[in-house]
């Protein structure tokens, strides 16, 4: 089945210290590091942008939309992707994941008809809902959670049906856990760098 991928890229960078969008790692930026990995999954591409990051450069195969909801947080990016989308289900992820398994992203398309979001559990009952599958069912949920300013992208999960993916089976097909590495701080961006020595981006 294929889907629209939605790359979440409005964030502030608070952490960062600056834009960290085009930052590269092993001769790819990070935007093109997720797309390499969405494009087999892709018929679409979307970066939901904030509106001052739209003079970002030409992205090949992505689309850049400008977020819904500015200052409202992921859940209004995914929002906003969400209902450009064409596709019933979305893949939803950060931009500052750069080592993306295609395969794990592949297993949880594969597991989404007939829930509302896939979305992995990790350690400690640790939900990823930024590495996602969404599907377009949520838009009347979540532009209530937004009109009310109920931002957290959590406060939504017990309201939709969850296809949780266990540690176990992220592990089988990601076992060191790569999918869920990102960048927050310039430190991150040195581990990401030795990562990608070793052929992982």
């Amino acid at each position: 089945m294929k889907v629209t991928a939605i790359i979440l890229a409005g964030g502030k960078n608070r952490r960062f210290g600056r834009s960290k969008l085009l930052e590269t790692i092993g001769g790819k930026n990070l935007l093109e590091c997720a797309i390499e990995r969405l494009r087999p999954l892709a018929d679409r591409i979307l970066i939901v942008t904030a509106q001052e990051q739209q003079g970002l450069p030409i992205i090949s195969h992505a689309e850049i939309i400008a977020d819904l909801y500015p200052g409202k947080g992921p859940l209004g990016g995914i929002y906003t992707g969400l209902l450009a989308a064409q596709s019933s289900h979305c893949v939803v992820v950060a931009c500052d994941m750069p080592f993306l398994s295609t395969e794990l992203l592949r297993y949880m398309i594969e597991l989404s008809p007939g829930f509302d979001a896939v979305i992995p559990r990790l350690e400690e009952g640790m939900r990823e809902p930024l590495h996602a599958v969404y599907s377009r069912n949520c838009l009347g949920i979540m532009k209530t959670q937004l009109e009310h300013d109920q931002l957290e992208v959590y406060s939504i999960l017990d309201l939709l049906r969850v296809r949780y993916v266990e540690l176990v089976e992220c592990q089988r097909l990601d076992p060191q856990l790569l999918s869920f590495f990102n960048i927050n701080y310039p430190s991150d961006m040195d581990k990401a760098v030795a990562l990608a020595a070793k052929g992982r981006c």
